[in-house]
């Protein structure tokens, strides 16, 4: 068949020049406004921009989204390989195809070679984020819900993390059943807090809005109450004392029977967020959090936790082991067992965290994988600002931490990863709400000085090229890109159409060369910088 070329040409406005194909409006545009740093998108009470299209469902039919550096959002241009009535869907095209010029960069997906399924793509909604929305007027916040979970108008997300208690982003540290101390018996724990009952209102307000009730929630606890923990402290180094192995493991269940009764139903919790925060993190992290180590947290896992969890009302709900950074794989599940021979049988999912992903290899969650397969391996936390060169706040219209997020989520994806949660759903210009001032980045900003406008990140644009189109259930494809300028990942979904994520890291324009046997090829000239979602039936 005939190789097409399809000319892409990045505006400030964010439109799609397109020749030989329909280029369309995407629904509502981005409201690009342009700062030293680069562009965001503004929401308002009265505006704010979407991600509309029809899939594609004619043979060969192709829907192309894309965003640049130079200023495109969510560009829209709908085509085809060829004329669908000349072939068979699934049956190589018998017509001559052209060669490659010779700086095409080819992308050739074999059907045949099948990874992993990925789960869905989420953010967390933790004390921060509720502060936040709460500031807003109701039609601003209903903007963020749609653009956050709606299946039709946003991207599509389908988890959320939520603290179990308080986390550094809160407004301060807490926890259930502060007082009285030493009490085993959990005795003051009968009712939501107060900021959790927000939460919950808010998150129904949000499933209703997005008409989207297949968000699959997941939490985890940054701490105890102090008098558990062996410092008597919110952060330093600490353990939890043994005598309160058993009512740890009751608050967890406690707390799921709480919001399940208030109408929020968990899908799964994590062993508690980054354990080594109370072991070697506590001389730079001064925010909420329980030291473990991973034989410790095998046995309480292996004789408190779990059985515990598997016990109770909510034994359905998942449990994701250590929720730390990458160099613990895959390491910390083999010295859990050793805490616990029964520790890691008891764990559905593996949790993870990008934080220091440019100092351990991918391979290693591969290896994890391998290691114990039939477990999930879930990204559940990621922001930037967070290192000491780093700027510890949002910088509005940042396209570089924009490719940080998409480089690191393609490479995820690449290497065994089910699933992928960001970290703060909504954060104020300073990157807070948050007690211990660890302000970070985020992929929406709400300007809560006016509370009239968010600022749509290029982090949040880039999320939805893969949260919108690598549908829960996709299946990965192998995937090569002969050029390291470019990578990319494929996906087949349920309904059996095709997804390429691809990014061009070059500082000029380049041109793809899609290689798919069952269809043909077809020919892409991308701007620099440039992220695009390819989806074909």
């Amino acid at each position: 068949m005939r190789c097409r070329t399809i000319p892409l040409v990045g505006l400030l406005t964010g439109l799609l020049l397109g020749l030989l194909q329909t280029v369309h409006a995407a629904g509502n545009p981005c409201a690009l406004r342009q700062y030293s740093s680069g562009s965001v998108c503004v929401c308002n009470v009265t505006y704010c921009d979407t991600l509309e299209f029809e899939d594609p469902t004619e043979p060969g039919s192709f829907v192309l989204v894309s965003s640049s550096a130079g200023g495109l959002r969510f560009a829209v241009v709908k085509g085809t390989f060829a004329p669908p009535n000349k072939r068979s869907p699934r049956t190589p095209s018998p017509t001559k195809r052209s060669s490659p010029a010779e700086n095409d960069i080819t992308i050739t997906i074999d059907a045949e070679r099948r990874f992993q399924t990925v789960e869905g793509f989420g953010g967390a909604f933790t004390g921060a984020v509720s502060y936040n929305l709460a500031k807003l007027r109701a039609p601003l916040r209903e903007s963020i819900y749609k653009s956050y979970y709606s299946k039709v108008v946003g991207i599509g997300y389908s988890f959320m993390r939520i603290p179990i208690g308080g986390c550094d982003f809160d407004l301060d540290p807490w926890a259930y059943n502060e007082l009285p101390v030493n009490d085993a018996a959990l005795s003051n724990f009968t009712k939501l807090d107060d900021r959790d009952l927000v939460k919950v209102s808010q998150i129904k307000e949000l499933i209703d809005v997005t008409n989207n009730s297949d968000i699959r929630v997941i939490g985890a606890a940054w701490s105890p109450p102090r008098w558990m923990k062996t410092n008597n402290d919110w952060t330093g180094a600490s353990r939890l004392k043994p005598e309160y192995y058993q009512t740890w493991a009751d608050y967890h269940v406690r707390y799921l029977e709480l919001m399940k009764a208030a109408g929020l139903e968990f899908w799964a919790i994590s062993t508690g967020n980054e354990p080594l925060n109370g072991v070697i993190g506590f001389l730079f992290i001064h925010f909420m959090s329980l030291g473990w180590t991973a034989p410790e947290q095998g046995r309480w896992v292996g004789q408190y936790l779990g059985p515990t969890l598997r016990k109770s009302s909510v034994g359905a709900v998942k449990l994701f082991g250590c929720d730390d950074q990458r160099y613990t794989f895959p390491w910390w599940f083999k010295l859990m067992d050793q805490g616990d021979e029964n520790a890691t049988r008891y764990l559905d999912g593996l949790a993870v965290h990008w934080y220091w992903d440019g100092i351990a290899p991918p391979a290693l969650l591969d290896q994890t994988a391998a290691s114990y397969p039939g477990k999930w391996i879930f990204n559940t936390e990621a922001s930037l600002g967070d290192k000491p060169l780093q700027q510890h706040r949002p910088i509005l219209g940042s396209w570089e931490r924009a490719e940080s997020y998409i480089l690191y989520v393609l490479q995820d994806l690449q290497h065994s990863v089910n699933g992928w949660i960001d970290w703060n759903l909504v954060l104020d210009e300073r990157g807070g709400p948050n007690y211990a001032k660890n302000y970070v980045e985020g992929a929406v900003i709400a300007n809560i000085t006016s509370k009239e406008e968010v600022y749509k990140q290029p982090i949040f644009y880039g999320l939805g090229h893969f949260s919108r189109f690598i549908l829960p259930g996709s299946i990965r494809l192998e995937a090569h890109s002969a050029s390291s300028n470019v990578a990319a990942v494929a996906f087949e979904r349920l309904d059996k159409k095709t997804v390429i994520v691809f990014y061009n890291k070059a500082n000029s324009q380049s041109t793809v060369r899609i290689e798919d046997k069952r269809y043909g090829s077809i020919r892409l000239r991308l701007p620099a910088k440039s992220v695009h979602s390819f989806l074909y039936a």
